[in-house]
């Protein structure tokens, strides 16, 4: 079974910057998409950015300009750079991930979760 563990989420002031890691691990024979997801309180899950194997991104536009997506092919690790963090940021942050294990399935994995603080 694949696996995706996240962390990096903590409480940090208006303005600040956080940096959010996402380890895959498990039978993965590839990886096509990562992304990053955030459920706050009492709102939905809401996509906030994604990478394709081939390093496409996309972003919700309201982190455009301040968050930033990469990864790790290597490492099967996606990092979320969060900068300029605003009060509306707070939820907990979720990583996904849609690829093949090697034995020829298809996966759709979650992580835990980590919760992202933005207060004064």
């Amino acid at each position: 079974q694949v696996q995706l563990v996240e962390s990096g989420g903590g409480l940090v002031q208006p303005g600040g910057s956080l940096r959010l890691s996402c380890a895959a691990s498990g039978s993965i024979f590839s990886i096509n998409v990562m992304g990053w997801y955030r459920q706050a309180p009492g709102k939905q899950r809401e996509l906030v950015a994604a990478i394709t194997n081939g390093g496409s991104t996309n972003y919700a536009d309201s982190v455009k300009g301040r968050f930033t997506i990469s990864r790790d092919n290597a490492k099967n690790t996606v990092y979320l750079q969060m900068n300029s963090l605003k009060p509306e940021d707070t939820a907990v942050y979720y990583c996904n991930a849609d690829g093949r294990t090697w034995l020829g399935t298809k996966f759709g994995s979650w992580g835990q979760g980590t919760q992202v603080t933005v207060s004064s």
